[in-house]
């Protein structure tokens, strides 16, 4: 098949799933082509989708993707139907709420290809209740009847994109995200690591506030303060240096910047996931196949990755259940590592790239064949 996979920014989880996948893909035969904003970016942007020219025989494509609506939202899809025509595309697939919408524009002239869309959060996230989110969600319910298919990468966002946008009535899936085996390999701290450590961005969505707020009065057994590591950067970075200078934890705090996950993970004993709110975190994914401890929200799609284990969730936007569960693993750090081995092969099973690969490729297959 020739496929073509739009999004806006190539960032985050969702650049994550889009490289994974146009990867695999290419492996198996296939023939791949990427469009991305050309109006966002910087050299680790360049740097990534460098990386993937090999597997993109169909060509890396800049147009111009806008976060907000605007003149381009009309001449970005005329221009991805001219090429999506030009290639003899097969499938159109958009990721994002951006790259979904233009993608599925451009599908209304491109009766050729199949198109389908992966929300990845997108619609989640938007506030109903305000103008533009209101907007946002006529704009999805109208795209509706331009898509083949609809791919959820958790049960979580396909309920909540029922509740707030609508049930679709094409083919929806839901297919997992994946990692490749190599992240399966275990990764073991040395004694001097930190007790806890968080990877993500610096914003109050990820809990980072509750986090410092819940280490400040946490003693290891022998009565030492317990530590922690902070990786990554954000809005709210500057907030969390003057809440940990106030607290009077500066001396058990390390912000480290921006760092890779698995390299972080060999830096801290566990690690702690508080957000308020998510779909389907890598970082509870990488953290898992590395077999670490992991502390972490019954929030969006996380659930689903602890599986027999999802008890273990704690409450989120709660300072206290917070501190509780940190002090429990301080206590008995090897039960942790036991429900660590166990999680490990849970992911293991159920969250390789090769399994969600082999999902989207035969949904692709299947609505070709529907053609």
């Amino acid at each position: 098949m020739r496929i073509l996979h739009v999004m806006r920014a190539p960032v985050g989880g969702l650049f994550r799933h889009v490289a994974d996948l146009t990867a695999a893909l290419s492996e198996r035969g296939h023939q791949v082509g990427i469009v991305a904003d050309s109006l966002s970016g910087d050299a680790a942007t360049e740097a990534k989708l460098e990386k993937l020219k090999p597997y993109t025989e169909l060509g890396i494509h800049r147009l111009p993707i806008p976060r907000l609506l605007g003149a381009q939202d009309i001449a970005t899809p005329w221009r991805i139907w001219r090429l999506a025509r030009s290639l003899g595309i097969d499938v159109l697939h958009g990721h994002g709420a951006k790259g979904g919408f233009a993608a599925r524009v451009a599908g209304l002239w491109q009766n050729a290809a199949v198109t389908l869309y992966t929300p990845h959060g997108g619609a989640l996230h938007f506030d109903q209740k305000t103008p533009s989110g209101a907007l946002f969600m006529t704009i999805e319910r109208g795209l509706l009847a331009a898509t083949d298919a609809v791919v959820f990468e958790s049960a979580h966002a396909e309920r909540v994109f029922g509740e707030k946008v609508a049930r679709p009535k094409c083919v929806t899936r839901v297919i997992h995200n994946g990692l490749v085996e190599a992240e399966f390999v275990p990764i073991a701290p040395p004694e001097d690591a930190a007790d806890f450590v968080f990877v993500g961005e610096l914003r109050q969505l990820k809990g980072i506030d509750l986090l410092v707020e819940a280490l400040a009065p946490l003693r290891r057994p022998d009565g030492t303060p317990a530590t922690l590591v902070v990786a990554g950067d954000g809005p709210d970075a500057d907030a969390l240096r003057a809440q940990i200078a106030a607290l009077g934890v500066t001396n058990r705090v390390t912000l480290a910047g921006v760092q890779p996950a698995r390299e972080m993970f060999a830096r801290g004993r566990c690690v702690v996931v508080p957000s308020r709110a998510e779909s389907l975190p890598y970082i509870v994914l990488e953290a898992a196949a590395a077999e670490r401890p992991v502390i972490a929200t019954d929030v969006g799609g996380i659930s689903e990755i602890f599986g027999p284990q999802a008890d273990r969730l704690i409450e989120p936007d709660s300072k206290d259940a917070l501190e509780k569960a940190m002090a429990a693993f301080l206590a008995e750090p090897g039960r942790y590592a036991e429900d660590a081995a166990a999680l490990r092969s849970f992911v293991h099973e159920g969250f390789s790239v090769s399994r969600m690969t082999d999902g989207i490729e035969a949904l692709y297959t299947e609505l070709r064949a529907g053609r």
